[in-house]
C-alpha cells in the first residue's frame, strides 16, 4: 500500500511517499504554498499519480499532547483534503520531526539556503518512515509464535 505523507506549513508543504511495498519513505518535493485551492489540487494530483491508499498528515500537537493553533489549521486542511480524495486522510503525531529533520540536514553539511528548501520534505519523510516502521513492528509482533490474535 502506498502512502503519501504531508508536513503542512504556512509557507511550504513537505511531501513524501512510500515505496509500493510500504517499507521505505522517499521525499518527493517541497511545495511552495500559494492558494489553498491550488495546494489541494496539487496534492489530489499526487494521490492519483502515486495511487496512494492513505494520506498521512503530520499533526503538530504540543509536547504535552494537547492541540495547538497549528494543529487546528492542520485539522482544517485535512478535512478539506478528505473531500477531494478517495482514500482516507489521517493525522499522525509529528512531535520533533522538524527538529530531527533540521539536525539530519545540518549534520549532512548542506548549506542553510538548501536546508530551508529541504527541511519540510525531510520532515514528511521522517514522519512517514516512523509510521511505516511502527506498522511493520505491529505486524511482526502479531506474527510471533504464541502471539495473541
Amino acid at each position: 500500500m502506498r502512502i503519501l505523507a504531508i508536513d503542512f506549513g504556512m509557507r511550504r508543504i513537505g511531501l513524501a511517499v512510500s515505496d509500493p511495498l510500504g517499507l521505505t519513505a522517499q521525499g518527493i518535493e517541497t511545495l511552495q504554498r500559494t492558494r489553498m485551492e491550488d495546494d489541494l489540487k496539487h496534492i489530489q494530483k499526487l494521490v492519483e499519480e502515486y495511487s496512494a491508499e492513505l494520506v498521512l498528515i503530520g499533526n503538530p500537537i504540543s509536547n504535552k499532547g494537547t492541540e495547538t493553533a497549528m494543529s487546528e489549521r492542520v485539522a482544517a486542511f485535512a478535512e478539506k483534503l478528505r473531500r477531494r480524495v478517495a482514500c482516507p486522510v489521517e493525522l499522525e503525531d509529528e512531535r520533533l520531526t522538524s527538529a530531527q529533520a533540521n539536525r539530519v540536514l545540518r549534520d549532512s553539511g548542506i548549506s542553510l539556503q538548501k536546508r530551508r528548501g529541504a527541511v519540510d520534505r525531510m520532515a514528511a519523510t521522517l514522519l512517514l518512515q516512523g509510521y511505516l516502521d511502527r506498522c511493520a513492528n505491529e505486524v511482526a509482533r502479531h506474527a510471533e509464535p504464541g502471539a495473541l490474535s
